[in-house]
């Protein structure tokens, strides 16, 4: 009787999760619409790219063991890029080509940063590569130095201060406090008859995320990941420079949130700085150990279950929401330490562990000194 190698099993589980994951997807797409009114939908896009950027969390904290407390920045920062675009669709026959804060504030000429802005192909460029490019050159700066656990965290929320600040205090670049809103045309059309493209286009990248996550998380740089959170120093002595590992996939978790912010925005009509305030950025870390730190499910999972609460239960209990939210989390450190993931462990009967009279008998051995000898 032949055996299936490890390397075959892990493919065939691929298989397997890429077709539920697809099948999932098409069922978002053609009978989630029929089933919720407009408003739950528009609900479900925003939270379906709420995920994006709770897949990048879940990277960088749950397989890396980086907390980061900022990632509200890169988020905000998508949204800003796209809103930027998207407050420069103005008429060609208007007489004013300034969005309208701008006039309320007195400037007369477009900043020059703004002006690249009315080009929707680099709009797309700057919203992939900005944030990945500062979250590439923070984390360079940070992990050279070996900067790692508590201190991490907090040099995060360090920067999430100076950016709320520098954005919350800028009424003539970014309308400050108030943000950006009122959107109404992209690429020439009315922005509200694209919702629904906009949805599909949320899970498609939503999708793609999580593949790109996937592929991150399993082989050995997957391995070298988890050995960074587990033990770094062994890892340093193993001959491993860690820095180039963390830098990377600080930066994959940056663009994942900026571009879960750009999805996020269109379909809210407005960015502001509250998004870069230390609380949201809090809430992406409960959405992702509520559903399960280190299962790329769970992050999604948890960023669902956790914002359609917030959503019904603000609605219900407008007062008291933060308690709920509050409560959630401390049930989650204190009972569900691995989430809602976690829960299928307290039904699962205990692995039966397969023995062998011989090592050499062992298929994993087998396959791994076939793998040498090759």
């Amino acid at each position: 009787m032949l055996m299936n190698t490890p390397k075959q099993r892990r493919g065939n589980q691929l298989l397997i999760e890429a077709g539920i994951v697809v099948a999932i997807a098409l069922i978002l797409i053609l009978i989630v619409p029929w089933v919720l009114t407009d408003f739950r939908l528009n609900l479900l896009g925003r939270f379906l790219a709420l995920s994006i950027a709770g897949l990048g969390i879940d990277l960088i904290w749950g397989y890396t063991g980086l907390l980061s407390l900022g990632h509200g920045v890169f988020f905000a920062l998508g949204g800003y890029l796209l809103a930027m675009y998207l407050k420069l669709q103005i008429p060609e026959t208007a007489s004013n080509r300034l969005p309208e804060f701008m006039n309320l504030y007195g400037v007369t000429e477009l900043p020059w940063f703004w002006q690249p802005f009315h080009n929707f192909g680099f709009t797309m460029v700057a919203i992939l590569f900005l944030p990945t490019i500062i979250g590439g050159l923070l984390g360079y700066l940070v992990f050279r130095n070996r900067i790692r656990g508590v201190y991490f965290s907090i040099l995060t929320q360090a920067a999430t201060i100076v950016f709320f600040n520098f954005f919350n205090g800028q009424q003539k670049l970014f309308n400050g406090t108030n943000g950006l809103t009122d959107f109404k045309t992209i690429l020439g059309a009315d922005i509200g008859t694209y919702q629904y493209t906009f949805y599909i286009l949320t899970i498609a990248f939503l999708v793609l995320a999580y593949a790109l996550c996937r592929w991150l998380t399993s082989g050995s740089f997957g391995n070298l990941l988890v050995a960074i959170r587990d033990d770094e120093n062994r890892l340093r002595f193993s001959g491993y420079n860690p820095t180039g590992f963390k830098v990377i996939v600080f930066a994959v978790s940056a663009a994942l949130a900026g571009i879960g912010g750009a999805f996020y925005t269109i379909q809210t009509g407005r960015v502001s700085p509250q998004l870069m305030d230390i609380g949201f950025s809090i809430e992406m870390v409960i959405w992702v150990a509520a559903g399960g730190r280190a299962t790329l499910v769970g992050a999604i999972l948890g960023t669902l279950l956790v914002n359609f609460a917030k959503s019904l239960l603000s609605e219900q209990f407008p007062d008291v929401w933060l308690f709920f939210q509050g409560a959630l989390f401390l049930l989650v450190v204190t009972v569900l330490p691995e989430g809602i993931i976690g829960l299928k462990k307290l039904f699962q009967r205990k692995k039966s562990i397969d023995t062998y009279p011989d090592i050499d008998l062992d298929p994993d051995v087998q396959s791994e000194r076939e793998h040498l000898s090759n």
